[in-house]
């Protein structure tokens, strides 16, 4: 489950819904957002208290290479062991320092100075061709990483294509949810989401496309990471999941 740390008792309290509805999620990952004052790596010492598995995002353009990792020694003193790594927005209005610092260049760091932790990286199927972005992804799997992430899918015969160009690969399976024209308006505009003819939006299409997605990676014995977006995690998902 991808859950957005709007505040730590928000987080809290989503958390403890997701435990008690859905037992049998066992990792979460939380993104950093600059709008939001909670950091992921922070945001992850309170979901270890509810899950196996908290993995905080770090976003490349906040790292300065020339200084240790600055969420290092927390990763180690809380037994986050995971992380995964993005590229990041810059800010808006340029509030905050960002470097000229890429996914690779992280990854080898975190690998450097922290062995013991286990690094995903990010697969985002709209930003490029696939030939690119599979090149992009076994380079981030040279660099170190041990699996990706995917930004949403919304088409199944995406992800089929991808599980085709990525073979043996570690990837968790991103689906969203999509239940307002402001949200299709920002896959679609922001993101390049490609969505099927089928598409209708609300969340009778989304539980739908989860219990196909659902079935796609029981045949592959593969992992999926859910991101409820202006709805709850129970009632997306409850029914859904064994």
């Amino acid at each position: 489950m991808e859950l957005v740390p709007r505040t730590l008792d928000a987080l809290t309290a989503e958390l403890t819904a997701v435990r008690e509805a859905l037992p049998m999620v066992d990792t979460v990952n939380i993104p950093d957002l600059l709008r939001f004052d909670v950091r992921s790596w922070d945001a992850c010492v309170t979901a270890k208290q509810h899950v196996k598995h908290a993995i905080p995002h770090l976003r490349a353009i906040d790292i300065n290479l020339t200084k240790p990792l600055v969420m290092g020694k927390l990763l180690e003193e809380h037994n986050i062991n995971e992380v995964i790594i993005v590229t990041g927005d810059a800010p808006a209005d340029m509030s905050r320092s960002v470097y000229a610092t890429n996914p690779l260049q992280v990854i080898k760091k975190m690998r450097a100075e922290h062995p013991g932790v286990k690094v995903y990286a990010a697969l985002d199927p709209y930003r490029q061709g696939f030939v690119q972005e599979r090149d992009y992804a076994l380079q981030k799997l040279e660099a170190g990483a041990s699996g990706l992430f995917t930004q949403p899918f919304f088409d199944l015969r995406l992800m089929e294509i991808y599980a085709e160009l990525l073979p043996d690969v570690e990837i968790f399976w991103g689906l969203t949810t999509v239940t307002s024209a402001r949200s299709l308006s920002y896959w679609q505009n922001r993101n390049k989401a490609v969505f099927p003819a089928a598409f209708e939006l609300g969340l009778e299409w989304d539980r739908a496309f989860a219990r196909q997605a659902i079935a796609f990676a029981r045949e592959r014995d593969a992992n999926l990471y859910f991101m409820p977006i202006r709805t709850s995690a129970v009632t997306y998902l409850q029914g859904l999941l064994e």
